[in-house]
């Protein structure tokens, strides 16, 4: 499918999942205190969304799509923004470039704000890592991988906007202590979350979508961050890793295992694009091995069989916390979200670059 698909036809699907990422709804009702299915909401799966159509507009050019983020920081603003934790600092990555970009000074003001609750005012747990604090819930003493994608990206953007080397040697450390606290050894995959209160990895879930925060995230940090070299390459050797592992559990699909070393749970799609997303553009950059394009592109098959005529991602696990049981994994129910629209969307930007470079 992927060989044979032209740059056309993935923008016009690029267009679908644009529009029918804006129209999501609830189809039940939402346990959780801030609604993450909707994108007139502030929470992360929104801040997912909006990093990734930033991202789409800044490879286009495309202005419509930066009128609409400003329009919907705009609205948010005036509404009101929630209280600051870990998962609500998500949208402001996004935010961040526009403040750039646009000189607004509510927004830089924002953005110092909430930097200067990360740096200074967020829980830590031992050794300095950020507690996943989110809302209503303190989480006391949790990292989780999630944290790296919702919060650090952001601290490191604002280490490059405001030139404030503490900020970026911060981000540094937070990969550093989640890294050490998650990795599975054995595997170079990484556990769900770990607990200094018990010392445990809870169920020990080696998590798919916890997993592609690493991969999708880690390559724009290093498109975000000046790193020192050393840094660098011992996160791009934790990323060859876990892509070696992630090949060996593949499925013949294209697409990986919600629990990722259990066949018997579902396959997952926003986990599957975020990971053939971070594959293939580690690839395109020359972070990791040439060898590893076949299974981005074998994901990439499997996400395009995922997607509906109207542009909507099916097979998407709906938000998910931490917990000490498997079967809790595998029975999240499963609807179109934001963020699998949206890293769905990264995706087919990045097939389009693969079309263009390897015609």
């Amino acid at each position: 499918m992927t060989q044979s698909m032209t740059v056309n036809q993935y923008e016009d699907i690029i267009a679908k999942l644009i529009r029918k990422m804006k129209e999501l709804k609830p189809a039940f009702q939402e346990s959780v205190s801030i609604g993450i299915v909707s994108m007139d909401n502030w929470e992360w799966p929104q801040g997912v969304g909006l990093f990734a159509l930033y991202s789409y507009y800044k490879e286009t050019g495309n202005q419509a799509i930066k009128d609409e983020l400003i329009q919907w920081f705009d609205k948010r603003i005036g509404e009101g923004v929630p209280d600051k934790n870990v998962n609500t600092m998500c949208p402001m990555l996004t935010l961040s470039f526009l403040a750039e970009e646009t000189g607004n000074p509510t927004y830089l003001k924002l953005c110092k704000e909430w930097v200067t609750y990360a740096m200074e005012e967020l829980p830590r747990t031992e050794e300095g890592g950020f507690q996943h604090i989110v809302t209503r819930n303190l989480n006391a003493g949790q990292l989780w991988d999630d944290t790296l994608y919702m919060t650090v990206l952001f601290v490191a953007r604002m280490g490059v906007l405001l030139d404030e080397d503490p900020y970026l040697q911060e981000s540094i450390r937070q990969f550093l202590v989640h890294l050490k606290y998650l990795t599975d050894v054995r595997t170079g995959l990484f556990y769900h979350g770990w607990t200094f209160i018990g010392n445990h990895h809870f169920a020990g879930a080696l998590w798919a979508r916890g997993n592609s925060w690493y991969t999708a995230g880690l390559v724009d940090y290093l498109d975000i961050a000046p790193l020192p070299e050393g840094i660098s390459q011992f996160l791009i050797s934790s990323l060859e890793r876990q892509v070696q592992a992630l090949a060996a559990l593949q499925d013949e699909s294209g697409l990986w295992h919600t629990l990722l070393d259990h066949p018997d749970s579902y396959l997952e799609t926003s986990a599957s694009a975020a990971f053939a997303y971070g594959i293939l553009k580690a690839v395109r950059r020359g972070f990791i091995d040439e060898r590893y394009l076949a299974v981005g592109l074998k994901a990439l098959d499997g996400v395009l069989g995922k997607i509906d005529e109207e542009g909507v991602v099916h097979g998407v696990s709906y938000g998910t916390a931490l917990k000490d049981n498997l079967d809790y994994y595998r029975n999240i129910k499963q609807c179109p979200m934001p963020y699998g629209q949206s890293m769905t969307l990264l995706l087919m930007v990045e097939a389009c670059k693969l079309k263009v470079e390897k015609p």
